[in-house]
């Protein structure tokens, strides 16, 4: 396989994987922690190696090493492996996916920002999701009854529990320290305030098609999704907090031994559901708007991507970058009808972002 984001979350996780399986790993291609990429490269011996800047190549001990977009696009065109794990993070996740389903592969996709943006141009046949959400819808649906509404659950993020006239002084400190799970600053951010599981649904809508989906706070993080059936019965996916299991699946197919310990509910004890309100995540207003027109996905995603970067430069506050999304949502209303109209959009979106803030 292929592994995009070996050095984050899920490709060191997709690495343990392919370890414990005899899974060969052709191509690993990492951003700048290159002492555990180096890591990596002695204990996986890839065929090829890509990284993110040209300065960090000499740094890298592999003969075959290349640098920036265009050679990941290379690794993928020219490498033999059936699958491609997409863990890159933000719109710059999207080329690679299409690359990689151009090229007959399939995708082993924690990107969110493909789907998002780009999901009614990708063939999701050939798509294999490794979100714990949407395995876990996945994993549900084993049989031919009709479904009424599929739910996802969130932690809640960074400030689930803050009074709420403290959000508007909120720090990128504070919106980085997630209750549950230790990820990258982006997803971080994106769990704080919602954005993630927007997304998540997005994603969902995609693969699953047109069907009632919506999202509720789980604080435990042990229920990763539930399906309402049509007979009036409900199931939910219980699992521990670990992404290798379907991270084993999704490369795999099927899974015949313990990849994580069953959850103990007499340990558990208890669980807490809450709802998610826009009165402390305020993009959850365009919630039901954006999963009635999905293909305006990738304007909320280049908008929330120029926020983010304003708000880490410290040029907003914490609130603003819902207050920006929406307002993108609100005031641009152009479909893309091909690809490409996806990149211009995009472009488009984070222009208007910048002539913003140069106005300010």
């Amino acid at each position: 396989m292929i592994v995009l984001g070996s050095t984050g979350s899920i490709g060191v996780n997709a690495l343990a994987i392919a370890e414990r399986f005899s899974l060969n790993v052709e191509a690993l291609v990492a951003g700048t922690n290159i002492d555990l990429l180096n890591a990596q490269i002695k204990r996986h011996r890839p065929a090829w190696v890509a990284v993110a800047n040209e300065a960090d190549v000499p740094k890298v001990n592999h003969p075959n090493v290349h640098s920036g977009e265009e050679a990941i696009l290379r690794v993928i065109e020219e490498a033999d492996s059936e699958f491609v794990v997409n863990a890159l993070v933000g719109f710059l996740g999207l080329r690679p996916t299409l690359k990689a389903l151009e090229t007959g592969k399939r995708v082993a996709l924690a990107n969110k920002e493909s789907l998002v943006a780009a999901g009614a141009f990708l063939d999701t046949s050939r798509i294999h999701p490794i979100d714990s959400e949407h395995f876990g819808l996945w994993y549900l649906l084993n049989d031919a009854r009709p479904v009424r509404k599929m739910t996802i659950t969130a932690s809640g993020g960074a400030f689930r529990d803050w009074p709420l006239d403290k959000l508007k002084n909120a720090t990128l400190e504070d919106a980085l320290k997630h209750p549950n799970w230790s990820m990258g600053q982006k997803i971080t951010i994106d769990s704080a305030s919602m954005m993630n599981k927007l997304f998540e649904l997005l994603e969902a809508r995609w693969l699953f098609g047109p069907l009632e989906y919506d999202a509720i706070i789980e604080t435990r993080s042990m229920i990763h999704a539930m399906i309402d059936f049509a007979d009036g019965s409900t199931t939910a996916h219980i699992a521990g907090v670990n992404m290798q299991l379907p991270i084993a699946y999704a490369l795999m197919g099927r899974v015949g031994e313990p990849i994580l310990e069953p959850v103990d509910l007499l340990a558990v004890g208890s669980l807490e559901f809450r709802p998610i309100t826009p009165e402390r995540y305020p993009v959850w207003e365009i919630k039901d708007a954006l999963l009635k027109q999905p293909e305006r996905g990738v304007v909320v995603n280049a908008a929330n991507e120029a926020a983010i970067a304003r708000f880490v430069a410290g040029e907003i506050g914490f609130l603003d970058i819902s207050k920006q999304v929406m307002a993108a949502f609100e005031t641009y209303d152009r479909v893309p009808e091909s690809i490409d109209e996806v990149f211009a959009i995009d472009r488009e979106i984070r222009e208007r972002s910048e002539k913003d803030a140069r106005n300010r």
